[in-house]
């Protein structure tokens, strides 16, 4: 039986104690740790947790424990219970030597690992949001172009609609929060690209449209709110402070987003629209198969969530992100890869048991308990796997060069669960069809390229390596 408590407990413990932990979030699937000190985190023992799929970002500040689906919000609910409590105290820590730590420097993620972890750190909370609201905006679409339950219809569209209408405010909020800010502040600035009154304000010659920028000008406006907000508190004296900080942030901000960022950010998003259709129209089947086939490495490493100002920037603008379908077939083709490892090795009963445990979320478009479960630990399933997510992403491509372009309403889901928000420039009909055709050609070609070239020659079935080795089987 899966013990929540017991699994948060140690996490704590093994990652320095409470002490050491100094920030909490999650996503879909990992717990999301900010250490003080990264050198009082004990990795192996982390990985060797009952539940943990895996590990990543050990050695630096920002700690990713990968727990899955479901069992990722109970544990961080429960870590974050456990801090407030001051369960696991600082004698869990453990203690640095001064002479050690000085010789052996802390290893730290490069300046742009950094910026996408905090990039994603402002978007990973709305991601819920982003789900519900597309699905029902999904919902409402099939029901509005089948003449259903039009009294209804009006209602969904609204409840759909509204979160997206103002997630500039969220972003800014967020975006606060993260870099140091007053969250309150951020969202305010960020409030001003969505306000109708914009329209009336002129910047290069042009009238501003309210919404012009979008989620790139709000964290671009609450990154400003936040610079500006400390520069006046390292200044001001505190009877002052109170009256003139949240004014001069708001101000200066304000005027500074009307007169520049909602400009600037506006012809960027522009650019990335325009960027994303002329790559699909003129080379979709490449462009198809390049991010089919490297979003598992992304995935691997934490990365994949900077990507969620862009869709966001897309959902905009387009109503559909091109660009998740695509990178949903490296998922497909993972799970085409671990059928074939349990058929290939069928006499190693736990990795087929692992498979069997992980499938059901990787069909519905969670890989990390494949990756780290099966795929990599084998090392040559990977690879292979990622070439099943290159051929559904080609196929994908390939109809968005024939003028057939698949969306999604919202992020977060992939996989199985991508259906219901499917959508594009034909419909959802052609969509969900083109979708489909893409996962079934990933999984195929995920099981021939595993089945053919995932495994040594002379691999024996029945004394194949099994994933709880953790041992790479080589390369390629």
């Amino acid at each position: 039986m899966r013990n929540d408590t017991a699994t948060a407990s140690a996490v704590l413990a093994l990652t320095g104690g409470t002490a050491n932990v100094r920030h909490v979030t999650h996503c879909l699937t990992r717990l999301r740790l900010t250490v003080a000190e990264p050198a009082a985190v004990d990795e192996e023992a982390l990985r060797a947790l009952p539940g943990v799929l895996g590990v990543i970002g050990a050695g630096t500040p920002s700690l990713q424990v990968v727990l899955g689906p479901g069992v990722v919000d109970t544990v961080t609910a429960e870590v974050e219970r456990q801090l407030a409590a001051g369960v696991g105290a600082v004698e869990m820590s453990k203690p640095t030597d001064p002479d050690t730590a000085a010789a052996s420097p802390t290893p730290q993620k490069g300046p742009l690992a950094a910026a996408l972890r905090r990039i994603a750190n402002v978007f990973v909370p709305l991601i819920p949001a982003l789900i519900g609201c597309g699905i029902l905006a999904g919902i409402n679409g099939l029901l509005t172009n089948a003449g259903w339950l039009t009294g209804l219809t009006p209602a969904l569209a609204a409840i759909a609609s509204g979160f997206m209408a103002l997630i500039a405010v969220f972003v800014g909020y967020q975006t606060a929060k993260e870099f140091g800010g007053t969250p309150i502040l951020g969202g305010a600035v960020a409030a001003v690209i969505v306000y109708p009154g914009v329209a009336k304000v002129t910047a290069f010659g042009v009238h501003l449209s309210p919404g012009q920028g979008g989620v790139l000008g709000a964290l671009a406006a609450a990154l400003l709110a936040t610079r500006i907000e400390k520069w006046c508190r390292g200044r001001l004296p505190g009877a002052l402070d109170v009256l003139l900080t949240p004014t001069v942030t708001v101000l200066v901000a304000g005027l500074a987003t009307l007169y520049g960022l909602m400009y600037a950010a506006g012809a960027v998003a522009t650019a990335i629209g325009t960027g994303a259709n002329w790559l699909l129209t003129t080379t979709g089947a490449f462009a198809g198969l390049i991010l089919g086939g490297l979003f598992l490495p992304l995935v691997m490493l934490g990365l994949h969530q900077a990507l969620i100002p862009i869709h966001t920037t897309l959902i905009e603008q387009q109503g559909y992100t091109v660009l998740l379908p695509l990178l949903a077939m490296a998922g497909a083709g993972q799970v085409g890869g671990a059928l074939a490892v349990y058929v290939r090795l069928r006499h190693d009963t736990t990795l087929r048991t692992t498979i069997r445990s992980a499938l059901p979320a990787g069909l519905l478009g969670v890989g990390e308990p494949l990756i780290y479960g099966v795929s990599l630990p084998l090392g040559r399933p990977f690879v292979t796997a990622c070439v099943g997510g290159a051929a559904g992403g080609a196929f994908v491509g390939f109809f968005a060069m024939l003028g057939e372009k698949v969306g999604a309403t919202a992020i977060g889901p992939s996989g199985w669960a991508l259906f219901p928000l499917l959508t594009g420039n034909q419909g959802p009909a052609p969509a969900i069809a083109i979708y489909a055709g893409g996962l079934l050609t990933a999984y195929a070609i995920g099981f021939a390229a595993t089945l053919a070239f995932g495994f040594p020659r002379g691999t024996a079935r029945s004394t194949a390596p099994s994933a709880t080795d953790r041992t790479p089987v080589g390369p390629a």
